[in-house]
C-alpha cells in the first residue's frame, strides 16, 4: 500500500533543492571539469529527467568507485542526480537505492548523509516498502527532531503496517507539533478507534461534524464509535443529525436510523420514522419491517398501536408465533378479548397449548366468562400446565364448590397469575 498523502511535488524539490555551490562545498574541493560536468547534468535535469541522463550519472558514479575523497564526494554527487531522475520518473525503489548507496559512502559529510536518509525513507514508503521506510524515517525524526510532516508521515506509516497503539502516539505527537488538516483529521480519528481510544476519536470527529462535513463517513464513524464507547443514544443522536442534514441518505441510512433509536432507548421515533417511510414507500412494508414497527411501538409502550402492528403482521404471516406475540402482550396489558382471539389463533398455528390455554382461562375469567375460564383451565390441565388445577380449585371456591375430599385447601390452592410474557 502506498503512502499518497505526502506531496510529491514537494519531496522532488527536496530531491533538487540542493544548488550547485552549497552541495559541492560540503565536500572536499573538485576539480573545474567535475564541477561542470555536475552542474551541467543538474541543469539538464532540473525540469524533468531523461533515461539517458540519468544512465549517464550512474556510469560516472561507477567510475568514480575507487579513488580519493574528492572522487568518493563526486561519486554521492552523481548518485544524488541519478535518485533524483528516478524520482521524477516515479521508480521510487530504484531512486531509494540510489539514496542508500549515496549516503554510505566513506567521507559523505553528515548533513548530506542524514538529508539523503530522509530522502531515501520518504521514497521506500511511497514505494510500498512500509516496515523499511518507517524504521528509516523514525531514525531520521530521533535524529533530528522532525517536523509536523515528518511525523504524520510516520504516524500513517504506523497505520498501514495495523500498528495502531504505535501510530496512536504518533498521531499524539503530529497533533502537538501542529498542521492538522481534514484529511490527518480522518486519519487520526480512524488511528485513535483501531487504537481502541475512542474518546479521542469522538472528539475529532465530534469537531469535524460541528464544522459542517457533508462527508458521510465522518457521520458513519462517529456513531459507530458512539456505540462502541456503549452511548447508543448519543449514536442515534448523530445519525439523526446526518440524517436531518442530508449527509446520509437511502433506505439503508433511514433503517439504520431506525434501529439505533431503537438501540438507544427512543422506540417512539423509530417507530414514527417507519410509519413515514411506509407512506412515503421510503421502505416496503414487507414482514421484516413491519415487524421492526411492531417491535417499536412495543418497546415504547403504546398499547394500542403496538397491539395494531402485531395483528397487521400475525394476519400476514399466518405464524404461530406473530400470533402468540400478539395474545402475550395483550394478555399483559389487559385487552382480554384481543388475548383470546390471539391466543386461540396461535394454538391453531401449532404454539404450546399448555400456556396459550391457561392465559386464555385467565383471560376469560378477568371478563367473568366461568364457563369458558374453566373449559381453557381443563384444557391446560390435560395439556400438562402445572398451574391448571389451581386455576380450577379457585374458580370452583368461587363458584360456590365444595373441594373433594383430600384436596388441598382452598388457602394452598391460590394460584399465581401467569406473566404476559415468557
Amino acid at each position: 500500500m502506498r503512502l499518497s498523502h505526502w506531496s510529491y511535488s514537494v519531496f522532488l524539490s527536496l530531491c533538487l533543492g540542493w544548488s550547485g555551490g552549497h552541495a559541492l562545498a560540503a565536500g572536499p574541493a573538485l576539480s573545474p571539469d567535475m564541477v561542470q560536468a555536475l552542474e551541467s547534468l543538474q541543469q539538464r535535469m532540473q525540469d524533468g529527467a531523461s533515461q539517458s541522463e540519468i544512465d549517464r550519472a550512474k556510469a560516472a558514479a561507477r567510475r568514480l568507485r575507487n579513488g580519493n575523497a574528492a572522487n568518493r564526494w563526486a561519486r554521492a554527487l552523481f548518485l544524488q542526480l541519478a535518485a533524483t531522475g528516478e524520482a521524477q520518473r516515479g521508480q521510487d525503489a530504484a531512486a531509494a537505492d540510489l539514496f542508500y548507496q549515496a549516503r554510505r559512502i566513506d567521507g559523505v559529510d553528515a548533513d548530506s548523509r542524514q538529508r539523503w536518509l530522509d530522502q531515501e525513507a520518504r521514497l521506500r514508503l511511497r514505494a510500498g516498502q512500509t516496515a523499511q521506510g518507517a524504521e528509516l524515517l523514525g531514525e531520521w525524526i530521533e535524529r533530528h527532531g522532525g517536523d509536523r510532516d515528518s511525523l504524520w508521515l510516520m504516524a500513517q506509516a504506523q497505520a498501514t503496517m495495523h500498528h495502531w497503539s504505535q501510530a496512536a502516539e504518533w498521531v499524539d505527537r503530529a497533533r502537538r507539533a501542529g498542521g492538522m488538516d481534514a484529511d490527518r483529521r480522518r486519519l487520526a480519528a480512524s488511528v485513535y478507534q483501531h487504537a481502541e481510544r475512542y474518546d479521542a476519536a469522538l472528539e475529532l470527529l465530534d469537531a469535524q461534524l460541528e464544522s459542517g462535513s457533508d462527508d458521510p463517513q465522518s457521520w458513519r464513524r462517529a456513531a459507530a464509535l458512539a456505540q462502541r464507547m456503549q452511548q447508543p443514544g448519543l449514536a442515534a443522536a448523530l445519525w439523526e443529525a446526518g440524517w436531518r442534514r442530508g449527509v446520509l441518505q437511502g433506505e439503508d441510512a433511514l433503517e439504520r436510523l431506525v434501529r439505533l433509536h431503537l438501540a438507544g432507548g427512543t422506540p417512539a421515533r423509530a417507530a414514527e420514522y417507519l410509519k413515514k417511510a411506509f407512506e412515503n414507500n421510503t421502505l416496503p412494508r414487507d414482514n421484516e419491517h413491519q415487524r421492526l414497527l411492531a417491535e417499536a411501538w412495543t418497546a415504547a409502550r403504546a398499547h394500542q398501536k403496538a397491539l395494531s402492528a402485531w395483528r397487521t403482521l400475525a394476519e400476514d404471516t399466518q405464524a404461530a408465533k406473530d400470533w402468540r406475540q400478539l395474545g402475550e402482550l395483550a394478555y399483559g396489558w389487559g385487552e382480554w378479548s384481543t388475548a383470546i382471539e390471539a391466543l386461540r389463533r396461535a394454538r391453531e398455528q401449532g404454539a404450546d397449548p399448555a400456556r396459550t390455554w391457561l392465559l386464555e382461562g385467565v383471560s376469560q375469567l378477568e371478563l367473568s366468562n366461568e364457563t369458558a375460564a374453566r373449559e381453557a383451565f381443563e384444557a391446560a390441565r390435560d395439556a400438562g400446565a402445572s398451574q391448571a388445577e389451581a386455576w380450577l380449585a379457585s374458580l370452583g371456591e368461587r363458584l360456590g364448590e365444595k373441594a373433594p375430599d383430600g384436596d388441598s385447601s382452598p388457602d394452598e390452592m391460590t394460584p399465581q397469575a401467569p406473566s404476559g410474557t415468557q
